[in-house]
């Protein structure tokens, strides 16, 4: 299931070149991740209430076309891996009035339990969050 959220481009995330500097990608990524999260009944205040992170273990993004002051983008989020331990985040980056693709990027985490730093399974620690994020994985309807 993929789920949209809009951004608008504010001028100082631009750089000398009068476009979105690189790394700012990297944050509208973790605001499409939480927004997602939400939208999907999974908060992630909750689960760190009850001792689970989501660290972020890597960070892909190719960069297609150009994002200016002003402009807004569409960034689809969705699970593209899910085990229970680890996950893998996809998203799209495309300008609100064309449709043009900005960017893609996927983004991996893992489960950890806060106390210890360790990984966890998130089906044995909090089955409730983990079959939301089963739900979060499954395909809408009409796709493949």
């Amino acid at each position: 299931m993929k789920v949209r959220y809009e951004r608008t481009a504010f001028y100082y995330e631009t750089d000398q070149m009068a476009i979105i500097h690189h790394a700012n990608y990297i944050r509208w990524l973790e605001e499409a991740r939480i927004f997602a999260m939400q939208q999907v009944g999974i908060d992630y205040a909750a689960m760190e209430k009850e001792g689970v992170q989501i660290p972020v273990l890597g960070v892909e993004c190719t960069y297609r076309s150009m994002v200016r002051f002003g402009d807004t983008v569409n960034i689809d989020a969705w699970v593209e891996e899910y085990d229970g331990v680890r996950l893998v985040i996809g998203y799209t980056i495309t300008d609100k009035k064309t449709g043009e693709l900005r960017s893609t990027a996927r983004s991996r985490h893992c489960f950890l339990a806060a106390a210890s730093g360790r990984p966890i399974s998130l089906k044995r620690r909090l089955p409730a969050m983990h079959e939301r994020f089963l739900r979060f994985l499954e395909p809408e309807q009409g796709e493949g």
